[in-house]
């Protein structure tokens, strides 16, 4: 099962020596706006071609502007056989009004 995570509960995580990866499944075009350091960048259409990029072992926490779109790409990795798979509860949206109120928003 998916797991959600607010944007709080991730901002801990990421402190951790063993950081989940993050992947953004926006366009690049909202990545020039806004985006988190270090992220994996697979938008969403492009994800069936290049899932192979990821490590199935790792946990790996999707990223998007509200949610939706990375809450698909989470349970299309699970079907994957993906087992630690995250999405991030209201995005990058949720992000800028919880964890990093300076981050730009669109």
């Amino acid at each position: 099962m998916v797991e959600r995570l607010t944007p709080v509960e991730l901002h801990a995580r990421l402190a951790q020596p063993e950081p989940p990866l993050l992947l953004d499944v926006r366009e690049s075009e909202e990545l020039e706006i806004c985006r988190l350091e270090g992220v994996t960048h697979i938008p969403l259409g492009e994800l069936a071609v290049r899932a192979r990029e990821l490590d199935p072992q790792r946990c790996v926490v999707c990223i998007c502007h509200h949610g939706i779109r990375s809450a698909n790409a989470a349970v299309y990795l699970e079907r994957l056989g993906f087992e630690q798979v995250a999405n991030l509860q209201g995005g990058m949206e949720r992000w800028a009004l919880d964890v990093d109120r300076g981050m730009a928003r669109y």
